[in-house]
């Protein structure tokens, strides 16, 4: 009985991993194509002729800010500079105590308004409204800690104008067009889009001058370089793919635009949400299912978020137990749109995959392996299997890796020194093992985490991209 269920483990781990990896090959054959679809319509809308535009939709760029002077002034002069016709920044301080409101009232002429503060979306009270002297397009919220990055880009949302708004991490960098870039769906693509995500990209180990990305060059550190392919494989074949068929299910809270109408009707951020960036963007597609509207969520492959990356294994650890831990508490409170005719393929497809293939994998692969090493321990391990499973388990999967970095590198060539591609490539032999293990370790902690009820999202380890070498 125990080795007919060793065995029976061992071929369905080995069938798990193979539906894994072939279902990763047509989402990269559905990226490429989207790609080339993407350039075509950018070729007949020059970024020059959208810059110019009257049609170009202003844009709201919420960034919230809890203790962050050391960073905030770079950051913000940064976004100012984007390359945009019609803009505005709104920082909400979220009831910071180092001096990040004191640091942009003193480099940007701040003064405090009498303008009403209208709570469309409920958030924690609101201090003050300051506008910029220097530059009209700035806006700064004072808000009370709301404990949550939600409440804080509710609070955005509620002084927002334009019809589109983009949320940023402070301490990200965006390059200067990545805005008219992940902006040109709404001219070129037929679809109505309602939401749409660029490329969020690893800083950790790049020149950066000035809050603005000077050298692209590969991390030092192996957790951090393996977390490059990581992110190229998540990005440029995973969204990419998912999109290309309106099945997308995420948005980097680093980094994605969404039409601020339809925000507001669900009701902003649910404040409590682990992972508000899933958890915002399921929501939004339930809405619009349930009541049959045409719409279209978007991935753009070209423009660039630059963000910081955890720089050790203690800090990657919390991050990936916090986004298991926002992935469970998402599909878990969106279960009955499960096999849901009126959610077609989110219904069908998009949420069945993200249950088998996302939050339960940890717990497959824990008991795949478990029974690999009871079978070789009881000499019952086949070796035909055991080739196989390296086969298709280890070595496809290092493959589709190799092809998203090839894929990154024939397309865009952000890594100009051919020495990092060529580590890039060397450590993708690494990710699939023990990096993926390792990940497996966490993923799981963080399902614990959430069963027992610990929300908490603890405190990551950042060095900061003001630190990060400037040559």
């Amino acid at each position: 009985m125990i080795l007919d269920f060793i065995r029976a483990s061992n071929q369905t781990l080995f069938v798990y991993y193979l539906l894994s990896n072939l279902i990763y090959v047509f989402l990269l054959i559905a990226a490429l194509t989207a790609n080339a679809l993407h350039k075509r319509r950018l070729s007949s809308l020059s970024l020059e002729r959208l810059r110019n535009s009257p049609l170009a939709p202003p844009v709201s760029i919420l960034v919230p800010a809890r203790n962050e002077a050391a960073s905030i002034v770079e950051s913000v002069r940064s976004l100012l500079a984007l390359d945009y016709p019609q803009l505005e920044v709104i920082v909400v301080n979220d009831g910071s105590s180092d001096g990040t409101l004191a640091e942009l009232v003193s480099h940007f002429g701040l003064l405090e308004t009498d303008l009403p503060y209208i709570s469309e979306i409920p958030t924690q009270p609101v201090r003050g409204l300051y506008m910029s002297r220097d530059d009209a397009r700035l806006v700064v919220v004072d808000k009370e800690w709301g404990h949550s990055k939600a409440d804080t880009v509710n609070a955005g949302l509620n002084v927002a104008s334009s019809p589109y708004f983009c949320v940023v991490d402070a301490d990200a960098i965006l390059e200067r067009d990545a805005l008219l870039r992940i902006m040109a769906p709404t001219l070129t693509d037929p679809r109505p889009i309602v939401a749409a995500g660029g490329v969020v990209r690893v800083a950790n180990g790049s020149h950066i001058r000035e809050g603005r990305m000077h050298e692209v060059r590969l991390p030092q550190r192996p957790v951090e370089i393996l977390q490059v392919i990581e992110y190229l494989r998540a990005f440029m074949v995973g969204r990419e793919g998912w999109a290309h068929f309106n099945l997308l299910l995420i948005i980097s809270g680093a980094f994605g635009i969404f039409r601020r109408d339809l925000i507001k009707k669900l009701g902003g951020y649910r404040v409590g949400s682990v992972g508000e960036d899933l958890d915002l963007v399921v929501r939004l597609h339930r809405h619009l299912r349930e009541r049959g509207e045409s719409y279209h969520i978007s991935y753009v492959p070209d423009p660039v978020c630059w963000t910081e990356v955890p720089p050790n294994l203690s800090s990657l650890a919390r991050q990936r137990a916090r986004w298991q831990n926002g992935l469970f508490d998402v599909l878990w409170k969106n279960r009955k749109m499960l096999f849901r005719a009126r959610y077609g393929r989110i219904g069908w497809v998009a949420m069945p995959y993200h249950w088998l293939f996302e939050l339960l994998a940890p717990v497959v692969e824990l008991t795949g392996y478990t029974t690999i090493l009871l079978a070789a321990l009881l000499g019952v391990l086949e070796p035909n299997f055991f080739i196989s499973f390296l086969i298709f388990g280890y070595g496809f999967a290092t493959l589709l890796s190799v092809g998203a970095v090839l894929q990154e590198e024939i397309t865009f060539r952000r890594y100009n020194d051919w020495r990092d591609v060529i580590r890039l490539l060397c450590f993708c032999l690494l990710e699939h093992f023990p990096y993926r293990q390792l990940q497996m370790i966490f993923r799981l902690r963080g399902m614990w985490q959430y069963l027992r009820g610990d929300f908490a999202w603890g405190r990551l380890k950042r060095v900061g991209l003001g630190a990060q070498p400037t040559g």
